[in-house]
């Protein structure tokens, strides 16, 4: 590297010396008597180019009106040859450009200023090209490494929540290794798992299918994402891909949409070393309001009265058994913990014009909420390689990230208990130290967490690209990926959870296992065409894909060991059952191209295509054809609009239409498949039929329509994007019901259901101030969405007929329709729709609510004061939600209630929220309560605004510490919720699981 700068130094100094050899040497210029003033000679100008804080590598710098030009290093440095009346411009994208006169001045130091109306320069990826953002015809969102290093979140999915129009997040629970669910413009498939997004990093799929398993995953709920492994401050960038012109290219895994991730890669520049560390705590968001114990003991006794008995002798909580003065906040004790944070990461990166590297790592560590010594640990590995052959002609880019994962938790979530708990129970140990039953008297929740959820996973994904420029316009290149994921997770449930009273010794004791291995590769040749002519530009593209994935996973339940410690061994156990051993291979082929015609920097049209072919299709079937067309006119560049709409900046109106598929069915679905049954015949294992054969079925279909406007004014500081959508996806692939004589419950089949999505969104970027040392913008971004089934044919004699409605969203629930209490009896009412003097399932469920948010988006604000940064986001989401007495049980029973609860029915003639409290004997009041739970009377209002995202930092002046860069950081996520839910968390859609947290941490970042 310092080879390279003497290089470029000595040539900068021979310049002016050639130069005046050659005027003073040139016959014709001889005879000419010049004079050279001070103006007229060439010297060496220096200096480092920085936003204010930090150096900036890649700034271009040129002498105004000539050809000579350099570029800033990775330590914002430059050298450049200029006369003292030259001028320099500094021109970055993203920053604004600046010129600065020489003026006799050997040394010139520049502080640039970000520019946030300059954003239409920046290249956006779109997959298999880059396309500038102001030249691109399809709808594409993105957020950089800038706005995800300012989250305190393990998940990719967390970083984008809030920030882009169209993208639905949801967070599953505040376990940590839990699970988030996205939806990009809505759900096309009928099955709930088949609306997944297609995941690429750096170029490669990665497979999103869960790879834990139901038994094992309680706690988490459900099996384990595999997401958790991609380090969120790893990531230079996330776009999402939406709309046909965007997605089409990727043909059959396009149609729910396409996520982008590119990792960070090495830079030009003096070798760099960076340290983050950071700790935090983490608490539940918010908490239910529950009955105390003077409460919760009236509603009891209330209920005994009302059903006329005595208590009984297990009626501990009112009997006289338990303290009835005693009181305990459970949800305090069993989620109210605090969850310790910590993050260490390291980067190395440098390197010379040629070759650029970056090597990090990164360590998490989190412990839970729940009493107990639980964490989850994170260890990350990312290597890149960067080469470019000095002819400019041979690009190669190396890629590699490696994860650890280790997850120890509670065998279940405790929340629930946490909830319904009685307020008065006893105390959770004895004066011994030792678990407390009380005399047999409650199970305590404590044993609960005797058992145990551990998992282990190792994640690898390697990518390589080499390029070849054949001629000046014509590229060359072939992509390569690997990826290998080893998951493995287990949940015990020794006997020492139960009550010792009860004898159950280890040989009840048992554990699910579940093991899962997925290794894919894929290989992508691409052919790449470009030419100018005139006022047009050509871009053309062909490639091809190769991939494979093999999958196997082995689910097991162990049951009886000799003793507990032996659990962890299978071989020990008495029994072992195969619940799930599956091997699969999964092939897919695809031949793809995209064709780009511009004219005159004003009309585009963009041209995609892909033929694929999958293996999870029958003979004939395998094969389809995926397009779209996509066009925009660039109508600011147009001469009148120039010359008479100064405020207009930029003006651009698009329009895409085209089709994707969907291949989201599992491998092996056309089969008649074979398993075996378990049972020991005759000293043989038989095998029993799974699966019907079915050849017949095929790809869903996904068509897209999408018509936007873009605008920008006065000089981009006001930018707002309008966008219509409608999906429509068909030729559903559902399970067809079958008549039970054939043994099988369904056969997967195309049906000729129609789902559409239809969608606005708007987005809105304002620079508010911008200044030398103040500035402040502000972005906003709404989606209003509505999803209906549009045909079913034969849906009323279906078994989907309780699920779907003709019309209606795919996400309603069908219930009864609450009317009030009869004021007489204090029984729940309902209607009844046929009239017909019954409360029926099948007649009388006929309300529908729909669980789909209304409309949701984000508020972000980024200001900047000298070398203080303060950033924070606002997430809305309106929706509706089970409410907290969802699952609470009926009022009156052993189980603690919300406090809305004591608005409840006494004396006839009362007007209440709730019904008269019931031990449950009152077989009227227990009916109408199982009705009730399966009302619209649950399900209300669930809207909120949430302070997603803080961000508080500030840079160290670099000369107080010579050589060092220092900044430090405070964050926060899920810090405020306004909400009027009468619930835990609004945005759960569990409502007895353990509800988002809210995370403070603060930070220290240093780079020498």
């Amino acid at each position: 590297m310092k080879t390279f700068s003497l290089n470029k130094g000595l040539a900068a100094l021979w310049y002016p010396f050639i130069f005046g050899f050659y005027l003073f040497c040139t016959p014709t210029l001889a005879r000419n008597t010049l004079r050279f003033s001070a103006l007229q000679q060439q010297t060496q100008v220096t200096g480092i180019v920085t936003d204010g804080t930090l150096p900036l590598a890649g700034v271009s710098i040129s002498v105004k009106a000539q050809k000579n030009s350099t570029v800033t290093d990775f330590d914002g440095k430059f050298t450049i040859t200029a006369s003292p009346a030259d001028i320099l411009i500094f021109n970055y994208i993203g920053f604004k450009t600046i010129e600065i006169s020489v003026a006799r001045r050997s040394v010139i130091n520049v502080q640039m200023q970000e520019d946030a109306t300059s954003l239409q320069e920046v290249k956006i990826n779109a997959g298999y090209y880059s396309v500038k953002e102001s030249q691109r015809t399809g709808s594409i969102s993105k957020i950089s490494s800038k706005d995800i290093e300012k989250q305190p979140v393990t998940n990719v999915l967390a970083t984008m929540q809030g920030r882009m129009a169209g993208v639905n997040i949801t967070q599953n629970t505040g376990v940590a290794g839990g699970a988030f669910d996205i939806q990009i413009r809505g759900q096309n498939s009928l099955r709930t798992d088949g609306n997944r997004p297609l995941y690429i990093i750096d170029g490669v799929p990665y497979s999103s299918d869960a790879v834990g398993s139901d038994l094992t995953g309680v706690v988490l709920p459900g099996p384990t994402s595999p997401l958790n492994s991609i380090n969120p401050s790893d990531i230079d960038s996330i776009e999402v891909l939406k709309d046909a012109d965007a997605t089409a290219i990727y043909g059959s895994r396009g149609a729910n949409g396409v996520v982008l991730i590119t990792t960070k890669k090495g830079k030009e520049g003096k070798t760099r070393f960076t340290a983050n560390v950071s700790g935090g705590l983490g608490k539940v968001t918010r908490l239910m309001d529950l009955m105390n114990t003077q409460q919760y003991l009236q509603m009891r006794r209330e209920a005994f009265t009302n059903d006329g008995i005595p208590y009984g002798p297990t009626d501990y909580d009112v009997n006289g058994t338990w303290d009835q003065n005693r009181y305990t906040n459970w949800q305090k004790v069993f989620i109210g913990g605090t969850s310790e944070i910590n993050d260490v990461q390291a980067s190395l990166t440098g390197g010379a014009s040629g070759t650029q590297f970056l090597v990090s790592g990164n360590f998490h560590k989190e412990t839970t909420v729940f009493p107990g010594d639980y964490d989850y640990k994170k260890g990350n590995l990312l290597a890149n390689l960067n080469h470019e052959s000095q002819n400019k002609k041979f690009n190669i880019n190396f890629s590699m990230g490696y994860t650890v994962q280790k997850n120890y938790q509670p065998g279940v979530d405790v929340t629930q208990q946490a909830i319904l708990l009685a307020p008065n129970a006893p105390a959770l140990y004895t004066a011994e130290g030792n678990l407390n039953w009380e005399n047999s008297t409650w199970n305590n929740p404590l044993g609960n967490l005797e058992g145990k959820y551990k998992s282990t996973s190792n994640d690898l994904f390697v990518n390589g690209l080499l390029s070849y420029a054949i001629l000046p316009n014509l590229i060359a290149k072939t992509s390569f990926g690997f990826t290998d994921t080893r998951f493995d997770d287990s949940r015990t449930q020794p006997s020492t959870m139960y009550d010792p009273a009860a004898e159950i010794g280890s040989e009840s004791s048992f554990i699910d296992v579940n093991n899962t291995s997925r290794k894919s590769w894929i290989i992508e040749p691409q052919l790449s065409w470009s030419k100018k002519i005139g006022k047009g530009k050509t871009e053309i593209l062909v490639g091809a894909t190769y991939q494979q994935q093999n999958s196997d996973q082995l689910v097991q339940e162990a049951i009886g060991f000799s003793s507990n410690s032996l659990i962890y061994n299978l071989s020990s156990a008495f029994s072992v059952f195969n619940d799930t051993h599956s091997q699969s291979i999964y092939k897919y082929q695809a031949f793809f191209g995209r064709a780009n015609f511009s004219w005159n920097e004003r009309y585009i049209l963009n041209l995609t295509g892909r033929r694929d072919g999958s293996s999870r299709f029958g003979p004939g079937k395998q094969f389809a054809n995926f397009g779209a067309i996509g066009s925009a006119w660039l109508f600011s560049n147009e001469p009148f609009v120039k010359n008479n709409l100064d405020f207009l900046s930029f003006g651009k109106l698009r329009i895409s239409y085209g089709t994707t598929g969907n291949d989201q069915i599992g491998d092996y679905q056309f089969l008649d498949t074979y398993g075996s049954s378990g049972n020991n015949y005759g000293g043989v294992i038989g095998l029993q039929p799974t699966r019907l054969f079915n050849p017949n079925f095929g790809w869903e279909i996904n068509k897209k329509l999408e018509l936007a406007l873009e605008t920008g004014f006065f000089k981009d500081r006001i930018f707002i994007t309008a966008g219509w959508y409608s999906n429509r996806s068909s030729n559903q692939l559902v399970g067809i019901p079958l008549p039970s004589s054939t043994g099988f419950n369904s056969i997967q089949s195309n049906l000729d259901a129609t789902v559409q999505n239809k969608g606005i969104e708007l987005t809105l970027r304002t620079v508010n101030f911008q200044r030398q040392s103040f500035n402040w913008s502000s972005s906003f971004n709404l989606t209003i969405a509505r999803n209906k089934l549009l045909s079913f044919p034969n849906l009323k004699e279906s078994t989907y007929k309780n699920q779907f409605v003709i019309g209606e969203p795919l996400n309603i629930k069908k219930v009864y329709h609450y009317t009030g209490i009869n004021p007489q009896t204090g029984i729940y009412q309902f209607e009844d729709y046929n009239a017909d003097g019954t409360i029926t399932t099948v007649e009388d469920k006929q309300s529908i609510r729909d669980l789909n948010p209304k409309y949701f988006g984000g508020f972000q604000n980024t200001i900047t004061y000298q070398n203080w940064q303060f950033d924070f986001l606002f997430q809305f989401v309106n929706q509706l939600n089970y409410n907290g007495a969802y699952r609470t049980g009926l009022p009156g029973s052993m189980r603690n209630q919300p406090t809305a609860v004591i608005d409840h029915w006494q004396n006839p003639g009362d007007n209440a929220t709730y019904q008269k409290y019931s031990t449950g004997l009152n077989s009227q009041a227990s009916d109408a309560f199982n009705k009730y739970y399966q009302s619209d009377a649950v399900i209300t209002d669930a809207s909120y605004v949430r302070l997603k995202n803080l961000s508080l930092s500030y840079t160290i002046p670099e000369q107080w510490l010579k050589g060092v860069k220092c900044r430090l950081v405070f964050q926060g996520q899920n810090l405020l919720t306004i909400t009027s839910f009468k619930g835990a968390d609004p945005e759960s859609r569990f409502s007895m699981n353990l509800p988002p947290l809210k995370v403070f941490t603060t930070g220290l970042q240093l780079t020498f």
